[in-house]
């Protein structure tokens, strides 16, 4: 069973920074993490294969530091990773993003599943795991908080929802983006530190993948970002005091002249 584990490398302060010019966040120099919920990504791509047999593949679209995830993901247990980075890839939003794994993926070759957490720190729209899937044309499901069977080619997954969780049955190859709720993520073995640290991470650039240029980067991203500002301090609110009815009829007051 080959499963792919898609990771994304994020600020681990929340002192970011923008590109004035880009209006995107400067990633190069900054300290980085794997993204939280990708680390039980990793997890269940590890227990999966240990359980059935075959490899984790971890993937990543980031500068150069980047690798430093993917060694990490090796340390935790993954058998490899694969980094997309190339200038050209700069500024993608999350359309971009999604197309640039997609085909890393493609290039990769045969997979079971592929596996990503369900939503970035830094960017929390969770749209890059159900682009991916759009991209390859593969089913999806989200908030998978538990896969309790794979058998016949068909996972049967539990999937979080608001007042509980639904089971789901989806064919493979499929992506499952994952909740913090499906596992607790082991910690990294001294025997997986040294694997990594010697480990070869191929860098892919958009020259190795079969691409469309327009379709990467900042100029293939649909998201446009016209402005950042910090956002003018909320002003003091005041209390209102006496009688409910005459309460009511001060807010009241306050409310229409507001309109």
């Amino acid at each position: 069973m080959n499963i792919i584990v898609c990771i994304k490398q994020v600020p681990e302060t929340t002192d970011v920074k923008i590109d004035p010019e880009t209006n995107t966040l400067i990633r190069e120099g900054v300290s980085s993490v794997i993204n939280p919920f990708d680390v039980y990504a990793i997890e269940e791509g590890i227990r999966l294969k240990e359980k059935f047999g075959g490899k984790v593949t971890v993937i990543t679209m980031g500068p150069p530091q980047a690798k430093e995830a993917l060694r990490e993901a090796i340390a935790h247990g993954a058998d490899g990773g694969i980094l997309l980075s190339d200038r050209a890839f700069a500024g993608s939003d999350t359309w971009a993003t999604s197309y640039t794994l997609a085909k890393g993926i493609q290039k990769l070759g045969d997979f079971s599943m592929i596996l990503c957490g369900k939503q970035a720190s830094d960017g929390d729209t969770a749209q890059v795991g159900p682009g991916i899937s759009m991209h390859l044309d593969i089913p999806q499901v989200t908030y998978v908080k538990k896969i309790e069977s794979i058998k016949d080619d068909i996972a049967r997954v539990e999937r979080m929802v608001e007042e509980g969780y639904e089971i789901i049955e989806v064919p493979i190859p499929c992506l499952l983006t994952v909740v913090k709720e499906i596992n607790e993520p082991r910690l990294p073995s001294l025997k997986g530190k040294m694997r990594a640290k010697k480990a070869d991470i191929p860098v892919w650039t958009s020259n190795d993948l079969d691409i469309e240029p327009s379709k990467i980067g900042l100029s293939g991203s649909p998201t446009k970002v016209v402005k950042v500002f910090t956002p003018p301090p909320r002003r003091g609110g005041q209390i209102l005091k006496g009688e409910t009815e005459e309460v009511v009829r001060k807010l009241a007051g306050i409310l229409k002249s507001g309109i």
